[in-house]
């Protein structure tokens, strides 16, 4: 079996676009408050022009009877007007602006979202076995790898236990494909169970499985494989009972994980066959 290294989380390289999508919602927000800032601005100079051209044409207000003031303040009033205009054609021009922005934003963002979670589940497919939802052989050996280094360095025990399902074939002939898919489940439901949250359960392919169990040596084993039987499942209301061998090995210090992991499945082929040697004995007395 080929090691891989550890695998660096598929978040790292998407981790700048999670930033962003931050970023961008804080742009939007920044924009609001610039189109309620633009808005009380422009409420503002209106009052004031307003008031300013409702003053100066009142009569009453102003009382000059210089034929020159008169002639300024009517071109002044009428500069005010185009003023007020001006400044209302601006304000229409920057509010479908700013609108078109916020379109945008909100385009981007939502778009952000939608690539975001495409991300998580590529990484969720790139590291999870989609039958059964433990891990893939890729993460396994990957894990395995880190455990190894850290085993040799700090000496703590690290076991490995892998596992074929017997009789798997004859489920598949028997039952169909979907109900050997239904076994491959459960058992990976149950694996799942029985381990702690410090451990890893892969499947390795197939109907080959591994566990990976940090700071636990051999002498442990036992008792989480006597949690795991007996165990059946049901398909179609048949009862198809589920049956493995299992083999386990202790790190060795030093020894390479492709060398690691043979040793397991030597164990667990050499359980196999005296399983099966066991069962014709039993058949033959019968």
């Amino acid at each position: 079996m080929k090691t891989s290294l550890p695998i660096r989380s598929a978040r790292q390289p998407g981790a700048p676009r999670e930033e962003r999508l931050p970023e961008m919602q804080e742009g939007l927000r920044k924009l609001d408050r610039r189109d309620w800032w633009m808005w009380s601005m422009a409420i503002a100079v209106m009052l004031l022009l307003t008031f300013a051209v409702f003053a100066m044409t009142f009569p009453g207000l102003i009382k000059v009877e210089d034929p020159f003031f008169q002639s300024n303040m009517n071109r002044a009033v009428r500069g005010l007007i185009g003023l007020v205009l001006i400044f209302n054609a601006y304000t229409i021009y920057q509010q479908i602006a700013v609108k078109r922005l916020r379109r945008d934003f909100s385009y981007k963002i939502e778009e952000m979202r939608t690539l975001q979670a495409r991300a998580e589940e590529f990484e969720r497919l790139a590291l999870v076995d989609s039958l059964t939802g433990l891990f893939n052989r890729r993460v396994a050996e990957g894990r395995l790898a880190a455990e190894a280094s850290r085993s040799g360095r700090y000496g703590h025990p690290l076991t490995v236990i892998s596992f074929d399902l017997d009789r798997f074939k004859e489920i598949n002939d028997t039952h169909g494909h979907p109900a050997g898919d239904q076994v491959l489940r459960e058992f990976a439901r149950k694996l799942s169970s029985v381990i702690r949250k410090s451990d890893s359960a892969a499947r390795m392919g197939g109907d080959e499985f591994l566990i990976l169990l940090p700071e636990c040596d051999t002498g442990q084993v036992q008792a989480l494989l006597d949690r795991l039987r007996p165990m059946e499942t049901e398909y179609n209301g048949a009862k198809i009972p589920i049956c493995f061998s299992a083999g386990w090995v202790e790190y060795q210090k030093g020894e390479s994980t492709e060398r690691f992991l043979e040793r397991a499945d030597r164990v667990l082929y050499a359980e196999k066959r005296s399983g099966r040697a066991r069962e014709r004995e039993f058949q033959a007395v019968m």
